[in-house]
């Protein structure tokens, strides 16, 4: 039963890092690490489709290799991050304990990026 509950979990975590390429404020390689340790422990034939797919496995590989994240992508993430912070929290509500959470994510993740190593080949 655990098998299956951590295959379930699992794919749920690819569709959501998948969509997370798309949207912004949705993390993708978070959901693509839990995913690998999640099909580790449930399908070794899913794990070595993701760990192939062309699409995703370059955020898994990146995030382990050390190599860094290229500057370029730093600054599209960032922005369009802060912009898609700041569009919400003027125009999708007016509570000010929202506006805080969301400041707080916004900030926390940028933290995270400036953390990691910077990339300066655009590659």
């Amino acid at each position: 039963m655990k098998k299956y509950i951590f295959l379930v979990t699992a794919t749920i975590c690819v569709a959501l890092g998948a969509i997370g390429i798309f949207v912004p404020l949705l993390p993708t390689t978070p959901f693509l690490l839990l995913a690998v340790i999640l099909y580790m422990n449930s399908s070794h034939r899913m794990l070595r489709w993701l760990m192939q797919n062309r699409y995703l496995s370059p955020y898994i590989r990146d995030y382990f290799s050390g190599k860094g994240i290229p500057l370029r992508l730093k600054i599209k993430t960032l922005s369009l991050l802060w912009i898609t912070l700041g569009l919400s929290s003027i125009f999708a509500t007016e509570k000010l304990w929202v506006r805080l959470v969301l400041a707080g994510i916004g900030t926390g993740v940028t933290i995270h990026l400036l953390m990691k190593k910077t990339r300066r080949d655009g590659a």
